[in-house]
């Protein structure tokens, strides 16, 4: 550049010839006479009629830095016939991506070898370069939203890793619905991203706020998404078709790779898990873990959107004028037929339920819910379980082993029911029934028909009146006379006689005035 301002200066200021310019600047006469012309001719354009953009462009091309022409060079292993070949392996990496099989694409290695495979002589750099091209793409351009109140509300899961049962960190499901209007979070803890768990959060929230959206938005997650229909449509899967049809909703699906299209709930996802989980991982139980998220929720919901002087609670009020109307609790459990095995017990999920022990070999009927297992027989509900998170696991309860252990007593101490026993009872066994193993199941069928608590209140009274002599007739006896409402305990007595004595007192002192 600097050259070029040097030759022009030389001949228009200076009118040195081309020869002396040549010898000054040691420049060959060629060069020179290029740039010298090429600058004359430009110079008499601008004497033309031109417009203000055609001058500038001109002097643009005065002004600017001289180009080299290199050697024109040909890809020959770059053929139109390679080009394509890339691009049909591009296109299989796209439809496996849209079904859900991301993991498993060719990578530029992979293309490689495969053109290699089909005789192409062609290097692992140009396949770079060629893949690179393809796919590089222009910005995308994103199309500012308005949304009517009560008409939109996203959905979608995200994953928390918490400290809940036996001190063991495991990785819950965390369901999130947020209102395109008013930014209205609401969400729930589950312990699987499964069908039972996504309708269960949805019938919970729409119980919860009092009514039903009109659309609700989903990504392409395998609940919502049964399979993929061509480039862009998608078949619900039956779940989806069956919540929306009771509910009344309509449902939209995001584009593949497209989080920006339910931006509202990828950033609630995000919130939630900081405001909720950044500090707090430690917890009893899920249970636990969701009065926490509740709490924190109300919190959050409290606070006024970005831009607005409402909070997210008062946005939702005027969203609710326009929901769909509130329908009953919709029915979540997954519902399975299994057969009582030999051990009284139904598998569910991997893990094992007990059922009482006169049910052995027959077909019962499981409500499966995301928190809790209901078995039937004949319409009738036999039992019912707190839902066990892991696999390979029992969740006994002794009552329903009362008969077989009556007629197996020595087997009590060492089963996994008796493991399994409430601290309060295996206190009262170790405290009065050791070694009498038959009338401490008789004591458990005892506390099968009136509670734990009526027991343990039935026990005390006994120590305070005959403390030597405990035994499961006598505890069933108050039991049952408290249980019918008649029982009388030492001081309700004492006021009792009381109270009758003063009344016959009242009634002689009428008879007398009279």
């Amino acid at each position: 550049m600097n050259e070029k301002q040097k030759i022009i200066l030389y001949y228009t200021k200076d009118n040195m010839s081309q020869r002396e310019i040549s010898r000054r600047t040691g420049v060959a006469r060629d060069t020179i006479r290029k740039y010298i012309r090429e600058y004359e001719s430009k110079v008499q354009e601008l004497g033309y009629a031109l417009s203000d953009i055609e001058k500038a462009d001109l002097i643009e091309e005065i002004t600017k830095k001289p180009k080299y022409k290199s050697s024109p060079r040909t890809k020959t292993a770059v053929t139109d016939e390679v080009i394509e070949k890339i691009k049909t392996f591009l296109k299989e990496n796209e439809i496996k991506r849209l079904k859900g099989f991301s993991k498993q694409q060719m990578k530029k290695i992979d293309m490689h070898e495969a053109l290699l495979k089909e005789g192409f002589n062609i290097s692992y750099s140009s396949v770079i370069s060629v893949v690179n091209k393809l796919e590089k793409t222009k910005k995308e351009a994103f199309i500012k939203q308005e949304y009517a109140p009560g008409d939109v509300v996203e959905f979608d899961f995200g994953t928390v890793k918490l400290s809940t049962e036996d001190n063991i960190v495991r990785e819950y499901q965390l369901a999130v619905f947020t209102s395109a209007y008013g930014n209205y979070r609401w969400a729930r803890l589950f312990p699987k991203q499964n069908t039972s768990c996504f309708l269960e959060a949805h019938a919970h929230f729409f119980k919860e706020i009092g009514g039903v959206f009109r659309t609700v938005v989903y990504d392409n997650t395998r609940v919502a998404v049964k399979r993929f229909i061509g480039k862009s449509d998608r078949e619900p899967t039956d779940a989806l078709l069956k919540l929306s049809m009771y509910y009344k909703f309509e449902y939209r699906f995001c584009n593949a790779y497209s989080g920006n299209e339910k931006g509202h709930v990828e950033r609630s996802v995000e919130l939630i898990r900081r405001k909720a989980f950044g500090k707090d991982v430690e917890f009893k139980s899920i249970d636990e873990a969701n009065e926490h998220l509740i709490e924190v929720l109300k919190e959050i919901n409290s606070k006024c959107s970005f831009g607005r002087n409402k909070t997210a609670l008062e946005l939702l009020e005027e969203e609710k004028i326009n929901f769909l109307p509130d329908m009953p609790l919709y029915e979540t459990a997954t519902i399975v037929e299994v057969r009582v095995s030999k051990y009284s017990t139904v598998m569910i999920e991997s893990s094992f339920y007990s059922v009482p022990d006169n049910y052995v070999d027959k077909l019962v009927l499981c409500k499966v819910y995301t928190n809790k297992i209901l078995v039937f027989y004949n319409d009738e509900k036999i039992a019912e379980h707190k839902k066990i998170i892991g696999f390979n696991k029992w969740k006994i309860d002794i009552n329903h082993y009362i008969y077989t252990l009556f007629r197996k007593p020595k087997a009590l101490v060492n089963s996994t029911a008796f493991k399994q026993m409430d601290k309060v009872v295996k206190d009262i066994y170790n405290d009065y029934f050791k070694n009498n193993e038959r009338e401490f199941i008789m004591l458990l069928d005892c506390i099968g028909k009136y509670s734990v608590d009526a027991v343990v209140n039935a026990i005390n009274y006994i120590r305070e009146t005959c403390p030597t002599n405990i035994s499961v007739d006598k505890i069933e006896f108050i039991c049952c006379r408290k249980n019918d409402e008649k029982i009388i305990y030492m001081d309700d007595y004492k006021d009792t006689i009381t109270e009758n004595s003063l009344n016959m007192l009242n009634e002689f002192n009428d008879l007398l005035n009279n």
